[in-house]
């Protein structure tokens, strides 16, 4: 899989591509991800990328000529355009299931007050959100994006299973609670059914005690 991602703060991705199962991808050649400059494809001294808003009101907005620009750089090969945004399509497992199988994709960061509408109907670009909050860029939403998606590429995770268990693997359920030794701490035990040797009755557990922890943390699953 490739990524590209076009950003005016490149640097906020230096370290995370370099480190754990991301790192060691890109290192083995199992995802290529390329981080752009934005400001490279402003045709202004400034380098520029954002304007005053038409109709007034606070704040800039990120001008379409720069993003139309770097995306069509990748020419003829762009992949699936998507711009992180709060007003996007919220991302979850299904989507990010749907995201891994494709081949290539191609990340737009915001900034400012928002991005020239122009830019998704006319690229077009796909709206994509990480959550109903405000972040004042899309460069960690970019990385929530990478990393969901990555990860489920084959040969980034050593174990194919931890996919299929993992939270949201199936409608509306979580993963079931971990545990590791010591077998007792400061009063707290292990539950004795995963020391049994059991199978299914550790499976059964699992199930039980996801199903439980969904019904506790995340009751809008259940809707």
């Amino acid at each position: 899989m490739r990524v590209d991602v076009f950003t005016i703060f490149p640097g906020i991705f230096e370290s995370p591509l370099g480190q754990s199962l991301l790192g060691k991808a890109i290192a083995e050649g199992l995802v290529e991800v390329r981080v752009h400059d934005l400001r490279r494809w402003s045709t202004d001294r400034h380098r520029s990328v954002d304007d005053e808003a038409y109709g007034g009101g606070p704040g800039m907005v990120m001008k379409p000529e720069p993003l139309f620009a770097a995306v069509e750089s990748l020419d003829p090969d762009r992949g699936r355009v998507l711009l992180l945004s709060p007003a996007g399509r919220r991302l979850d497992q299904a989507l990010v299931r749907e995201l891994a199988l494709e081949p290539h994709l191609t990340l737009l960061c915001g900034r400012y007050e928002g991005v020239d509408e122009r830019v998704v109907s006319g690229l077009p670009a796909e709206e994509i959100s990480i959550g109903d909050y405000v972040l004042p860029g899309g460069e960690l939403p970019a990385l929530v994006v990478i990393e969901a998606v990555t990860r489920l590429v084959p040969g980034v995770i050593g174990k194919e299973e931890s996919h299929r268990r993992d939270s949201f693997s199936a409608p509306g359920l979580l993963d079931h609670p971990h545990y590791t030794r010591p077998p007792s701490f400061r009063g707290m035990e292990v539950p004795e059914v995963l020391l049994s040797g059991n199978h299914a009755e550790i499976e059964r557990w699992r199930r039980e005690a996801a199903e439980e922890k969904g019904r506790r943390n995340r009751p809008d699953l259940g809707d």
